[in-house]
Protein backbone atom coordinates (compact mmCIF):
# COMPACT_ATOMS: atom_id res chain seq x y z
CA UNK A 1 0.00 0.00 0.00
CA UNK A 2 3.05 2.17 -0.89
CA UNK A 3 1.60 4.39 -3.11
CA UNK A 4 -1.33 5.34 -0.33
CA UNK A 5 1.16 8.56 0.30
CA UNK A 6 2.12 9.60 -3.59
CA UNK A 7 0.88 13.04 -4.72
CA UNK A 8 -0.98 12.50 -7.90
CA UNK A 9 -1.93 16.59 -8.29
CA UNK A 10 0.48 19.06 -7.58
CA UNK A 11 -0.41 22.72 -7.79
CA UNK A 12 2.14 25.41 -7.44
CA UNK A 13 1.93 28.98 -7.11
CA UNK A 14 -1.91 29.19 -9.30
CA UNK A 15 -3.32 32.42 -10.05
CA UNK A 16 -6.24 33.45 -12.00
CA UNK A 17 -7.26 36.93 -12.77
CA UNK A 18 -10.31 37.88 -14.78
CA UNK A 19 -10.17 41.72 -15.98
CA UNK A 20 -6.79 41.63 -15.29
CA UNK A 21 -7.26 43.31 -11.64
CA UNK A 22 -9.60 40.83 -10.39
CA UNK A 23 -7.68 37.34 -9.05
CA UNK A 24 -10.54 34.65 -8.51
CA UNK A 25 -7.81 32.67 -7.32
CA UNK A 26 -4.64 34.12 -5.77
CA UNK A 27 -1.43 32.20 -5.77
CA UNK A 28 -2.63 28.91 -4.02
CA UNK A 29 -0.44 25.84 -4.01
CA UNK A 30 -1.68 22.29 -2.47
CA UNK A 31 -1.15 18.60 -3.46
CA UNK A 32 -3.59 15.69 -3.61
CA UNK A 33 -2.56 12.74 -2.43
CA UNK A 34 -3.76 8.78 -4.27
CA UNK A 35 -6.31 7.02 -2.65
CA UNK A 36 -7.73 9.69 -0.79
CA UNK A 37 -11.19 11.96 -0.95
CA UNK A 38 -10.23 15.27 -0.12
CA UNK A 39 -12.56 18.67 0.72
CA UNK A 40 -11.70 21.33 -1.13
CA UNK A 41 -14.03 23.90 0.74
CA UNK A 42 -15.19 27.50 0.80
CA UNK A 43 -18.06 30.08 0.70
CA UNK A 44 -19.93 30.98 -3.02
CA UNK A 45 -17.43 33.13 -5.01
CA UNK A 46 -14.04 31.42 -2.75
CA UNK A 47 -12.52 29.89 -6.28
CA UNK A 48 -13.49 26.36 -6.12
CA UNK A 49 -14.93 25.56 -9.33
CA UNK A 50 -11.98 27.84 -10.97
CA UNK A 51 -9.51 25.85 -9.77
CA UNK A 52 -11.61 22.61 -10.75
CA UNK A 53 -11.84 24.24 -14.25
CA UNK A 54 -8.03 24.80 -14.56
CA UNK A 55 -7.09 21.49 -13.11
CA UNK A 56 -9.71 20.19 -16.18
CA UNK A 57 -7.24 22.79 -18.79
CA UNK A 58 -10.91 24.03 -19.76
CA UNK A 59 -10.22 27.85 -18.54
CA UNK A 60 -5.78 28.91 -18.32
CA UNK A 61 -4.52 29.66 -15.35
CA UNK A 62 -3.05 33.34 -15.30
CA UNK A 63 0.14 32.07 -13.70
CA UNK A 64 1.30 29.11 -11.68
CA UNK A 65 1.56 25.49 -12.70
CA UNK A 66 -0.47 21.96 -12.43
CA UNK A 67 1.07 18.64 -12.34
CA UNK A 68 -1.07 15.87 -12.06
CA UNK A 69 0.14 12.10 -12.60
CA UNK A 70 3.71 14.11 -12.85
CA UNK A 71 2.98 15.99 -16.10
CA UNK A 72 1.64 19.48 -16.74
CA UNK A 73 -2.00 19.24 -17.82
CA UNK A 74 -1.73 21.75 -20.54
CA UNK A 75 1.21 19.94 -22.31
CA UNK A 76 -0.04 17.12 -21.85
CA UNK A 77 -4.17 17.60 -21.84
CA UNK A 78 -5.18 14.29 -23.95
CA UNK A 79 -3.08 11.93 -21.89
CA UNK A 80 -3.89 13.49 -18.53
CA UNK A 81 -7.09 13.56 -19.26
CA UNK A 82 -7.90 10.01 -20.25
CA UNK A 83 -7.09 9.73 -16.93
CA UNK A 84 -9.68 12.05 -14.96
CA UNK A 85 -13.32 12.48 -15.12
CA UNK A 86 -15.50 15.13 -13.67
CA UNK A 87 -19.05 15.74 -12.29
CA UNK A 88 -21.31 18.32 -11.59
CA UNK A 89 -25.39 18.82 -11.41
CA UNK A 90 -24.43 22.27 -13.01
CA UNK A 91 -23.43 20.59 -16.30
CA UNK A 92 -26.13 18.82 -18.14
CA UNK A 93 -26.22 15.77 -20.39
CA UNK A 94 -27.55 16.73 -23.86
CA UNK A 95 -31.43 15.95 -22.96
CA UNK A 96 -32.88 15.11 -26.22
CA UNK A 97 -30.82 11.73 -26.23
CA UNK A 98 -31.80 8.52 -24.25
CA UNK A 99 -29.85 7.73 -21.05
CA UNK A 100 -28.16 4.74 -22.85
CA UNK A 101 -27.53 6.89 -25.87
CA UNK A 102 -25.32 9.10 -23.69
CA UNK A 103 -23.61 6.70 -21.93
CA UNK A 104 -22.60 5.01 -24.91
CA UNK A 105 -21.60 8.16 -26.96
CA UNK A 106 -19.12 9.27 -23.55
CA UNK A 107 -17.83 5.84 -23.86
CA UNK A 108 -16.77 5.79 -27.22
CA UNK A 109 -15.15 9.71 -26.67
CA UNK A 110 -13.71 8.30 -23.95
CA UNK A 111 -12.26 4.96 -26.15
CA UNK A 112 -13.94 2.80 -23.45
CA UNK A 113 -13.00 -0.95 -24.48
CA UNK A 114 -16.34 -2.26 -24.93
CA UNK A 115 -19.00 0.28 -24.47
CA UNK A 116 -21.48 -1.40 -24.02
CA UNK A 117 -20.53 -4.02 -21.37
CA UNK A 118 -19.30 -0.76 -19.64
CA UNK A 119 -22.31 1.08 -19.89
CA UNK A 120 -24.74 -1.83 -18.87
CA UNK A 121 -21.93 -2.72 -15.43
CA UNK A 122 -22.03 0.84 -14.82
CA UNK A 123 -26.01 1.14 -14.41
CA UNK A 124 -25.82 -2.28 -12.42
CA UNK A 125 -23.86 -0.35 -10.11
CA UNK A 126 -25.83 2.70 -9.66
CA UNK A 127 -29.10 1.24 -9.88
CA UNK A 128 -29.87 3.20 -13.30
CA UNK A 129 -30.91 0.32 -15.58
CA UNK A 130 -35.21 0.61 -15.49
CA UNK A 131 -33.53 4.46 -17.09
CA UNK A 132 -31.30 3.37 -19.86
CA UNK A 133 -34.66 3.54 -21.82
CA UNK A 134 -35.72 6.94 -21.20
CA UNK A 135 -34.90 10.34 -22.36
CA UNK A 136 -32.90 12.61 -19.96
CA UNK A 137 -34.83 15.55 -19.93
CA UNK A 138 -37.36 13.22 -18.11
CA UNK A 139 -35.59 12.38 -15.24
CA UNK A 140 -35.43 13.83 -11.69
CA UNK A 141 -32.35 15.52 -9.91
CA UNK A 142 -31.83 12.78 -8.16
CA UNK A 143 -31.44 10.30 -11.60
CA UNK A 144 -29.32 12.77 -13.40
CA UNK A 145 -27.22 12.96 -10.80
CA UNK A 146 -26.46 8.94 -10.75
CA UNK A 147 -26.35 9.09 -14.87
CA UNK A 148 -23.57 11.72 -14.37
CA UNK A 149 -21.79 9.38 -11.39
CA UNK A 150 -21.55 6.38 -14.05
CA UNK A 151 -20.50 8.69 -17.09
CA UNK A 152 -17.62 9.77 -14.81
CA UNK A 153 -16.73 6.61 -13.93
CA UNK A 154 -17.01 5.42 -17.86
CA UNK A 155 -12.90 5.15 -18.30
CA UNK A 156 -11.90 4.13 -14.71
CA UNK A 157 -10.66 6.91 -14.18
CA UNK A 158 -7.76 7.74 -11.18
CA UNK A 159 -8.61 10.95 -10.24
CA UNK A 160 -12.27 12.20 -9.81
CA UNK A 161 -13.34 15.69 -9.68
CA UNK A 162 -16.57 16.32 -8.18
CA UNK A 163 -18.00 19.36 -8.13
CA UNK A 164 -21.20 19.75 -5.17
CA UNK A 165 -22.53 16.02 -6.84
CA UNK A 166 -25.23 15.80 -3.85
CA UNK A 167 -26.75 19.45 -4.31
CA UNK A 168 -30.26 19.23 -4.27
CA UNK A 169 -30.26 16.01 -3.52
CA UNK A 170 -33.07 14.24 -1.28
CA UNK A 171 -31.59 12.64 2.30
CA UNK A 172 -32.22 9.38 0.90
CA UNK A 173 -30.48 9.51 -2.54
CA UNK A 174 -27.42 11.96 -0.62
CA UNK A 175 -26.89 9.23 1.41
CA UNK A 176 -27.06 6.71 -1.57
CA UNK A 177 -24.28 8.80 -3.60
CA UNK A 178 -21.98 8.96 -0.37
CA UNK A 179 -21.77 5.03 -0.02
CA UNK A 180 -21.44 4.33 -3.15
CA UNK A 181 -18.60 7.26 -3.62
CA UNK A 182 -16.81 5.57 -0.47
CA UNK A 183 -17.10 1.82 -2.18
CA UNK A 184 -15.35 3.41 -5.23
CA UNK A 185 -12.48 5.28 -3.13
CA UNK A 186 -12.53 1.90 -1.27
CA UNK A 187 -12.63 -0.93 -3.97
CA UNK A 188 -10.45 0.63 -6.78
CA UNK A 189 -8.38 2.94 -4.86
CA UNK A 190 -10.15 6.21 -7.04
CA UNK A 191 -8.45 9.51 -6.08
CA UNK A 192 -11.77 12.17 -5.09
CA UNK A 193 -11.36 15.97 -5.01
CA UNK A 194 -14.82 16.52 -3.48
CA UNK A 195 -16.41 20.55 -3.32
CA UNK A 196 -19.47 20.67 -1.03
CA UNK A 197 -21.50 22.99 1.13
CA UNK A 198 -22.69 20.35 3.21
CA UNK A 199 -19.66 19.45 5.95
CA UNK A 200 -21.40 16.61 7.70
CA UNK A 201 -20.96 15.24 4.16
CA UNK A 202 -17.48 16.14 3.89
CA UNK A 203 -17.14 15.14 7.68
CA UNK A 204 -18.26 11.81 6.73
CA UNK A 205 -16.15 11.28 3.33
CA UNK A 206 -12.97 13.20 3.50
CA UNK A 207 -9.89 12.17 5.25
CA UNK A 208 -9.03 16.01 4.67
CA UNK A 209 -9.84 19.32 3.34
CA UNK A 210 -8.68 22.53 2.41
CA UNK A 211 -10.45 25.54 2.66
CA UNK A 212 -10.42 28.31 -0.06
CA UNK A 213 -11.81 32.31 1.17
CA UNK A 214 -11.28 34.70 -1.77
CA UNK A 215 -9.31 33.51 -3.76
CA UNK A 216 -6.74 32.19 -1.04
CA UNK A 217 -6.18 28.78 1.38
CA UNK A 218 -6.88 29.64 4.38
CA UNK A 219 -6.27 26.50 6.39
CA UNK A 220 -5.69 22.63 5.54
CA UNK A 221 -5.70 19.66 7.59
CA UNK A 222 -7.94 16.95 8.75
CA UNK A 223 -11.99 17.54 9.61
CA UNK A 224 -11.17 16.65 13.03
CA UNK A 225 -8.39 18.61 13.42
CA UNK A 226 -9.19 21.61 12.25
CA UNK A 227 -12.38 21.43 14.99
CA UNK A 228 -10.03 21.59 17.44
CA UNK A 229 -7.81 24.34 16.19
CA UNK A 230 -10.36 26.63 15.92
CA UNK A 231 -12.34 25.26 19.14
CA UNK A 232 -15.37 24.80 17.40
CA UNK A 233 -18.26 21.80 17.72
CA UNK A 234 -18.27 20.68 14.03
CA UNK A 235 -16.58 21.62 10.69
CA UNK A 236 -19.82 23.62 10.16
CA UNK A 237 -18.93 25.79 12.85
CA UNK A 238 -14.90 26.14 11.44
CA UNK A 239 -16.38 26.88 8.03
CA UNK A 240 -18.39 30.13 9.21
CA UNK A 241 -15.40 31.08 11.53
CA UNK A 242 -13.38 30.70 8.14
CA UNK A 243 -15.95 32.48 6.19
CA UNK A 244 -16.68 35.31 8.33
CA UNK A 245 -12.42 35.91 9.12
CA UNK A 246 -12.62 34.95 12.52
Amino acid sequence: MGWINESIVKVKKLVKKFDRTVKVVDNISFEIERGKITGLLGPNGAGKTTTIQMMLDLITPTSGSIKIFGKNVAQNREEVLSRVNFSSPYVNLPYNLKVWENLSTFARLYNVPNPRQKVEELAEFFDIKELLPKITSSLSTGQLTRVNLAKALLNDPELLLLDEPTSSLDPDVADRVRKLLLQIQKDRGVTILYTSHNMAEIEELCTRVIFLNKGKITDDGAPRQLVRKYGRKDLNDVFIAIARGE
